[in-house]
């Protein structure tokens, strides 16, 4: 992750102005167009379009944002399928059904206006999965197991999502895929004159294109959004 958010902002500060450069600007968009393959539309029905999204610094309001530049960076309308990493909790507290809430509603509204298709989680244990089931309008299609943790998928869950029709997959993500202080430092490193310590992470989306019939990933890559805090 580091090297790509180092590469990209490397190239795209060497075709700035330095006039621009040295500005104090609110607003950096970081793009590098040939990086990025749009989807042809014809080829729409052959891919599937899914997305990881790893909330770093922010709440819940940024997930239709995540979404919306997702679509709009890959040329479709919706995307198949997002799961959502466990937004950070402060020390001393655990993920619980009342904190997860919130985002998982941000999911269901954007399934109910057709910008995703199915939603699924990551990291939760049986009794929390089978909490946000219960409750929740859309129900997880999916739910990723650490590899880290377990070698083996816990008897309990593995009944449950059978039962409930949920696929369980596995990833070896770290448990904080981009913290503030990594991103700063990138920053400081690959755009001059820049003051890095204003600029926090909001969220992190890592999406991918695969073909349906062959099972292959065409094109994968990272979205990522921060702000400014100016004293």
């Amino acid at each position: 992750v580091r090297d790509c958010i180092q590469k990209t902002l490397t190239e795209w500060s060497s075709k700035i102005s330095q006039d621009q450069n040295q500005e104090t600007l609110e607003v950096l968009e970081c793009t590098v167009a040939q990086a990025i393959e749009k989807i042809n539309p014809e080829e729409r029905d052959e891919l599937k379009v899914s997305a990881k999204l790893f909330i770093v610094g922010s709440n819940s309001s940024s997930i239709r944002d995540a979404v919306d530049l997702a679509c709009s960076a890959l040329g479709v309308a919706q995307l198949d399928s997002v799961i959502i990493a466990p937004p950070p909790v402060e020390d001393g507290i655990n993920l619980s059904l009342e904190y997860l809430q919130p985002y998982w509603k941000e999911l269901e509204n954007l399934v109910q206006n057709k910008k995703i298709v199915a939603i699924g989680t990551s990291d939760l244990d049986k009794t929390l999965l089978e909490q946000l089931y219960l409750w929740a309008q859309v129900k997880p299609s999916s739910n990723q197991v650490n590899l880290a943790s377990c070698c083996v998928m816990p008897p309990d869950l593995t009944a449950f999502a059978k039962e409930c029709d949920i696929q369980l997959l596995t990833h070896n993500d770290p448990k904080e895929l981009l913290c503030e202080a990594s991103f700063q430092e990138d920053l400081q490193e690959s755009i001059q004159n820049v003051k890095a310590n204003e600029w926090i992470p909001l969220w992190l989306l890592r999406y991918s294109v695969i073909v349906k019939s062959r099972g292959i990933i065409k094109s994968k890559g990272y979205i990522i959004q921060a702000k400014r805090n100016a004293s």
